[in-house]
């Protein structure tokens, strides 16, 4: 309906002023507040405020002397009959509405059925639930929340320290910021976790509007740039680091492969903290998507040995999740691990009765059993001489990708073996037609995936000594 605009977060109705009436009124427009961010209300609220105006304008040009008296009875007759109709249709929009708060729309957003969410993603919105409610408070009436508001949450989330349950239980959000403000030895969040809460925020914001909670999002946009260029935030480990990688104690021989993986020896590791990154190196896999493999999900597809990346489980197992639809997939079983033995691990796994392939790994309290190894890597890293700024496990995600480049490997077999949704001026869209590529044509693909400065011959002469 013309006329009917958005103020802040709710809606308005203005129309302007009758040129024979702006000396009488002293006004080119008249406004009026519909007192509601609902857009639905908001327009019916406006025909009641047209009528209203339109009816304002009519006594004034009576007070005035402008209408013939004939007009004037006709106008009473129309402007009492309409009053009374308009006036019981718009009963209810005039009655008072109660607010819903900050902490019912999130309930309403998290327990939407309507919405496909994964476990993994639903965590980490609860997560930024809890700072958002904490910052911004629960019982805040969500159409209160303006932008000034959601540029508080983007500072205060600047400052957010690390680990923030654990190092400051007990501290509302907003105290725990203003100490690492204030104490250069706290170490906050990163500028890609900021952004991460925020674009959860405005992602439940923005449903809330479609919902008709909110009139529009007042968080759209708000982020901060990056302190280090996109390119720079995470690095591929250099030849050196994954020389010291692959050539520490747990590859060729430690005291034992718990608390002496460290120490030299003579036992060679054999589970996960063998496995799982040689398996991030040739393959690219994610480290949650590696260490969440059911022994069944290494099998043979076409006369290929893959590794099916799924949420689905063959076997039974229900602990699996991934980061997007894009992450289900085959990826080949690169030649090298082959060669390394991985086949011989899995039958191992497999005649043992084993369900997961590393079932050594805890399940972590939220179910996820890269987590404690993603622990037990960063001193690793650290152990092995060959920890470095902007490097970490995922360091093999991006070698793998490199690598990819440098072999001359189409981009899309590349995006499909990573897992990796198409962006750019890559058409998404197109790329979901068919059934995919054939197991063959991706493992000739993985095939030219190489590191030719590393060595790795110590492990081979061992796997053949076997």
């Amino acid at each position: 309906m013309q006329g009917v605009y958005l103020r802040g977060s709710i809606y308005q109705y203005r129309v302007r002023v009758p040129a024979d009436l702006r000396q009488a009124l002293g006004k080119s427009h008249v406004k009026r507040s519909l007192r509601t961010d609902s857009k639905k209300r908001a327009l019916r609220l406006a025909r009641l405020a047209a009528f209203d105006i339109e009816s304002m304008f009519e006594r004034t040009r009576v007070q005035n002397g402008m209408l013939p008296k004939d007009e004037v009875v006709i106008q009473a007759t129309i402007e009492a009959t309409a009053s009374k109709t308009i006036s019981v249709r718009s009963a209810k929009d005039h009655e008072p509405t109660t607010l819903m708060t900050l902490s019912e729309v999130y309930e309403r957003f998290l327990s939407d059925p309507a919405r496909s969410i994964s476990d993994r993603s639903m965590l980490a919105h609860h997560t930024t639930r809890r700072v958002v409610e904490d910052v911004l408070g629960a019982s805040t009436p969500i159409t209160s929340i303006e932008r000034e508001d959601c540029r508080d949450l983007l500072d205060t989330l600047r400052w957010m320290p690390r680990n923030l349950a654990k190092k400051f239980s007990g501290i509302n959000v907003r105290d725990a910021a203003n100490s690492a403000r204030n104490n250069s030895e706290i170490r906050t969040i990163n500028t890609t976790n900021v952004n991460a809460y925020m674009s959860r925020f405005a992602t439940m914001l923005n449903w809330a509007v479609v919902e008709d909670y909110l009139g529009k999002n007042p968080a759209r946009g708000l982020r901060i740039a990056g302190s280090v260029h996109p390119k720079d935030r995470r690095q591929p480990f250099a030849a050196w680091q994954l020389h010291n990688i692959f050539h520490a104690p747990i590859y060729v021989g430690c005291k034992d492969e718990q608390h002496g993986y460290a120490v030299s020896g003579n036992t060679i590791a054999s589970g996960a903290r063998y496995w799982v990154p040689l398996i991030a190196l040739f393959s690219g896999m994610r480290l949650n998507e590696i260490c969440q493999l059911d022994v069944s999900d290494i099998r043979s597809l076409d006369d290929v040995q893959c590794l099916v990346i799924s949420e689905q489980s063959i076997s039974g197992t229900t602990d699996k999740s991934l980061k997007t639809k894009s992450s289900e997939r085959i990826v080949p079983m690169h030649p090298s691990l082959a060669e390394l033995g991985l086949i011989k691990f899995v039958q191992s796994k497999k005649a043992a009765g084993s369900l997961k392939l590393f079932d050594d790994l805890p399940l972590g309290r939220r179910g996820f059993r890269s987590v404690s190894f993603s622990r037990w890597f960063s001193r690793f890293l650290v152990s092995a001489g060959a920890a470095a700024d902007r490097t970490c496990f995922h360091s093999f995600r991006h070698g793998f990708r490199d690598s990819a480049r440098n072999a001359g490997i189409d981009r899309d077999v590349t995006l499909r073996l990573g897992g990796w949704v198409t962006g750019g001026s890559g058409s998404e869209s197109a790329g979901n037609y068919g059934a995919g590529y054939r197991p063959k044509i991706l493992y000739d693909a993985i095939g030219q995936i190489e590191f030719p400065d590393l060595d790795l011959s110590h492990l081979l002469k061992r796997q053949n000594q076997v």
